[in-house]
C-alpha cells in the first residue's frame, strides 16, 4: 500500500474495530450487511467506511435490538437520508474541505492521523457536511489556514448590514444540536452569531483561537469551561469576556434549549 492510497483493514482489525468477532463479520456478508472488498490473494479487506458502516450494524443489533432484516432497512433508510444530504452538501462545509484536502494533496488517512479523528467521520463530514464537533471543525479549519466562518460562507461580500429579527441566516449544522444564526454576515471586524443548543448539545471537547470574545445568555444554561479547571455556569442575563486563546469547551447543561448571543473580534474562529 502506498502513503497516498485509502487504509484497508483485515477481518481481526476490522472485527476488533467494531466490537465484534471475526466469525460475525463474516455472518453478516453472508447476510448481505456489508461487502468487503478483496486483496490479489482474495483476503478480505474492509475500508474505513466499511468500519464505520460495521460499528452501526453493531450498535443498531446491540442497542436497539433489531434482527438482520430490520438491520439492512435501517441502513437503506439512513443511506437514503445520507443521499439527500449529500445532495444538498454540494457546496457546503463538507465540499470546501474536500477542496482544501485535494489542493493540499493529503488523503483522508493522512488529515485523520493528523488532526486524530477516525478517516470515516471525515468522510461523512465531507459527504454530508455534518457529523463532528465544533472542537474537530475548528481544528480542521487551522489545519487548511483557514476559519469555520469562511466555511461557512459568512464572509462573502456586498450583504446587507441590517438583519430582521427572526430573519438569520444559518450555519450548515455540522453538530448535532448546534444551530448557529448570522446576526451581521460579510467581511467584518466580529463574529456575531446567536447560538441555539439543543439539550446536552457540546463543543464536544476545548479548542482556542486568536482574538477575544464575548457571550451573553438569552435563555436556558450554559457551562463553559476556561484553561480545563475555571468552570462558569451563565443562567439569562449572565455574560462573559475572555481571550480566545485560552483553551474553551462548553455545553448546554439546561433540559431545554439553550440560546445565547456570541461574539468573536476579529473573526478568527
Amino acid at each position: 500500500m502506498t502513503d497516498d492510497a485509502p487504509r484497508r483493514y483485515k477481518v481481526a482489525e476490522a472485527a476488533r474495530l467494531s466490537g465484534v468477532s471475526a466469525s460475525t463479520l463474516r455472518l453478516w456478508e453472508i447476510q448481505g450487511l456489508v461487502i468487503p472488498g478483496r486483496s490479489q490473494t482474495g483476503h478480505r479487506q474492509y475500508s474505513a467506511e466499511d468500519v464505520a458502516r460495521l460499528q452501526r450494524i453493531a450498535w443498531l443489533r446491540a442497542e436497539r435490538g433489531l434482527n438482520p432484516a430490520a438491520i439492512r432497512e435501517a441502513l437503506e433508510a439512513e443511506e437514503a437520508d445520507l443521499q439527500m444530504s449529500e445532495d444538498s452538501a454540494e457546496t457546503g462545509i463538507g465540499r470546501k474541505l474536500r477542496s482544501l484536502r485535494h489542493a493540499a494533496g493529503k488523503t483522508l488517512d493522512q488529515v485523520a492521523g493528523d488532526i486524530g479523528v477516525a478517516a470515516s467521520s471525515l468522510s461523512t463530514l465531507e459527504r454530508t457536511s455534518k457529523g463532528v464537533g465544533f472542537k474537530t471543525l475548528h481544528e480542521l479549519a487551522h489545519y487548511y489556514g483557514t476559519t469555520v466562518s469562511r466555511l461557512s460562507g459568512q464572509d462573502e461580500d456586498n450583504v446587507p448590514a441590517m438583519v430582521r429579527s427572526g430573519e438569520w441566516n444559518t450555519w450548515p449544522e455540522t453538530t448535532p444540536g448546534v444551530t448557529v444564526q448570522l446576526l451581521a454576515e460579510g467581511r467584518r471586524a466580529m463574529d456575531c452569531h446567536r447560538f441555539v443548543l439543543a439539550p446536552g448539545a457540546a463543543s464536544e471537547g476545548d479548542y482556542r483561537h486568536e482574538g477575544e470574545e464575548f457571550m451573553h445568555v438569552l435563555s436556558g444554561r450554559l457551562e463553559i469551561v476556561l484553561d480545563g479547571d475555571q468552570f462558569f455556569e451563565l443562567g439569562p442575563g449572565d455574560s462573559l469576556y475572555f481571550e480566545s486563546r485560552r483553551y474553551h469547551s462548553w455545553r448546554n447543561r439546561h433540559d431545554g434549549e439553550t440560546v445565547l448571543l456570541w461574539i468573536n473580534t476579529p473573526p478568527t474562529f
